[in-house]
């Protein structure tokens, strides 16, 4: 009866945590554009935060982005803090002015994206190494255009609907 009043506890709390929202007030006047921005090459810092905000892993990434008018891909070769390696492709298709779909191996079914203003969201649940094993892991992405040339990222996963870390990354647009 303890175990079960503390994961309704947990829930509850959980439950009413509250993250960013595409309601929120737009804080500068650009205009994200997730095709213009990933298109040719772009730099990516960050880390792995365990849900008591202890960092667990940084990490580059360096990523190569086409866009054919209706794919967007994306080529992200990760190299980590222990010197793992992971290759990444993700394939974003554009299905209306602010609306995406988009796959990646590891991925279970169909990631959703949407822009708005200088703000885009991204779900999607995603399978990583855990032990000898996978994870199925819940990702809540939001990117937020800070000029043409930088990008801030924060995505809170969670499994069961509890947080169980965060992954904050910050991309550079280069030429």
């Amino acid at each position: 009866m303890y175990r079960l009043t503390i994961v309704a506890i947990l829930l509850f709390l959980t439950a009413c945590s509250q993250g960013p929202s595409l309601n929120d007030a737009s804080l500068s006047k650009l205009e994200l554009n997730i095709e213009d921005f990933f298109n040719g090459k772009t730099v990516a810092y960050g880390q792995f935060q365990d849900r008591f905000g202890k960092v667990k892993s940084r990490f580059k990434v360096d990523i190569e982005g086409t866009w054919d008018g209706e794919t967007l891909t994306l080529v992200e070769n990760f190299k980590y803090s222990d010197q793992s390696t992971e290759i990444r492709i993700w394939k974003l298709k554009k299905t209306s002015e602010d609306l995406w779909t988009g796959t990646a191996p590891g991925v279970v079914g169909d990631a959703i994206g949407e822009e708005s203003g200088d703000t885009f969201n991204f779900r999607y649940s995603l399978k990583i190494p855990f032990g000898e094993n996978t994870l199925l892991v819940n990702f809540d992405d939001w990117m937020w255009l800070l000029d043409e040339k930088r990008l801030f990222n924060r995505a809170y996963l969670s499994k069961y609907g509890i947080n169980i870390g965060e992954v904050l990354i910050t991309f550079e647009k280069l030429k």
